[in-house]
């Protein structure tokens, strides 16, 4: 298949939904031959922070000469971010070949995998050719069924959790933390962020109970960052510390340290992606909160005018608690995604929240046009990934819903 038509079936995939659980994708990595990779693997979850914490240990290991392999969700624009060898988005003519293979090895599979799981396989695939010293996984969803946790692993890491896909995760924090936490395997060392009170409390009983430890890294990596806010500080030492347990004699001087942490990049993480446009993936009130203490750190009492949508099934009560005070203007445009709620809908739910004014203009082209700066946009991730795709004129966006 060329490119475009092995996309076109992959996506096609989507219509089979979320499937939750890990005997088909040990199935299918066991059947390709990748189920036992050579390299180092940092397997990473949480409620936020899992991309930021994955790109500075990526970053890092590369700068010190590792070769790496990452493998992030969901894309933004294009389906080959998803993939990166060596800080290089997965070839055009790879994607190809590797949904050609999977697809031929799964023809006759009932149910069929999920779009996560294939390309979790086609990820994996691909590491395996590129030979990599390092492969970093952020998960989907949860932990404990997800996908990714097929894949053995060195170290387990855990960004910070709240209450998100509760509908999939549980209702509660300890609900919700138990399945994040259940990416700790036996006899493996595990890593944590600071947690609320619960969520220690349920982190440690499953590292007990896989008869290992988990530590809570409550320092701070003071280094110059590539990523701005306070709390990527927490990101970087989360990231320092996977590396270090991933790899006891894990070698990278002090120069190749600050190199990979200045240079770490990340997209849609306090992003600005043209002079006066900030992209923020921030879409639950804990990394609003985030997000907010980062505007204030950089832009002070100046209050940006907020290009934002949202999703029906997120907590935009709160989200919207915590981003009303920084905004001076809301503009809600239509979205893509059949998740993201329509522009009235959102701006009765907005107006009741804040005194701003409100507009709603017809096309996310016609918001673009407009000169007012600085300009945030946040709230969904396909809200920035349909932004992107029109700043850099993109023909190849496409809405998925995993």
């Amino acid at each position: 298949m060329e490119y475009k038509e092995a996309l076109d079936w992959l996506y096609g995939v989507q219509m089979f939904g979320v499937k939750l659980g890990l005997s088909g994708i040990s199935r299918l990595l066991e059947e390709l031959g990748v189920s036992r990779p050579r390299a180092r693997v940092i397997h990473v979850a949480g409620t936020n922070g899992k991309g930021s914490v994955c790109a500075f240990a990526e970053s890092v290991a590369r700068a010190a000469g590792y070769s790496t392999g990452l493998f992030t969700s969901p894309h933004l624009v294009r389906f080959n971010e998803r993939i990166r060898v060596d800080g290089t988005e997965i070839a055009d003519a790879d994607v190809a070949r590797l949904i050609t293979r999977v697809r031929g090895h799964i023809e006759h599979w009932q149910p069929q995998p999920t779009f996560f799981e294939l390309t979790l396989a086609i990820a994996m695939l691909y590491f395996a050719e590129r030979k990599v010293d390092f492969i970093i996984l952020e998960t989907g969803m949860g932990g404990r069924l997800d996908a990714t946790n097929a894949v053995p692993k060195d170290v387990a890491v855990i960004t910070p959790i709240g209450m998100d896909h509760t509908q999939y995760l549980g209702k509660t924090l300890h609900e919700i933390a138990k399945e994040k936490a259940a990416i700790i395997a036996w006899h493996r060392p595990a890593v944590s962020a600071v947690q609320e009170p619960e969520a220690v409390r349920v982190i440690h009983e499953v590292a007990q109970e896989n008869d290992t430890e988990c530590r809570i890294v409550n320092e701070k990596c003071e280094l110059p960052l590539g990523l701005a806010g306070e709390h990527q500080k927490q990101n970087a030492a989360l990231a320092l510390e996977a590396l270090r347990l991933a790899m006891p004699h894990f070698l990278c001087s002090e120069e190749q340290l600050r190199h990979g942490l200045a240079k770490t990049r990340w997209p849609g993480r306090f992003d600005e992606v043209s002079p006066g446009i900030i992209l923020d993936g921030a879409h639950n009130p804990h990394a609003v909160a985030a997000l907010v203490r980062t505007w204030r750190e950089t832009h002070g009492e100046e209050k940006p005018v907020c290009l934002f949508a949202g999703a029906a099934d997120k907590d935009l009560h709160g989200v919207l608690n915590l981003l009303s005070p920084i905004v001076r203007e809301w503009i809600l445009p239509p979205v893509q995604s059949p998740r993201i709620l329509s522009a009235p809908e959102l701006a009765k739910i907005v107006g009741a929240h804040s005194p701003a004014p409100i507009s709603l203009p017809p096309t996310l082209e016609e918001a673009l046009q407009r000169e007012e700066r600085p300009l945030l946009v946040c709230g969904s991730f396909f809200l920035l990934g349909e932004v992107l795709s029109i700043l850099r004129g993109a023909s190849d966006y496409r809405v998925t819903a995993q």
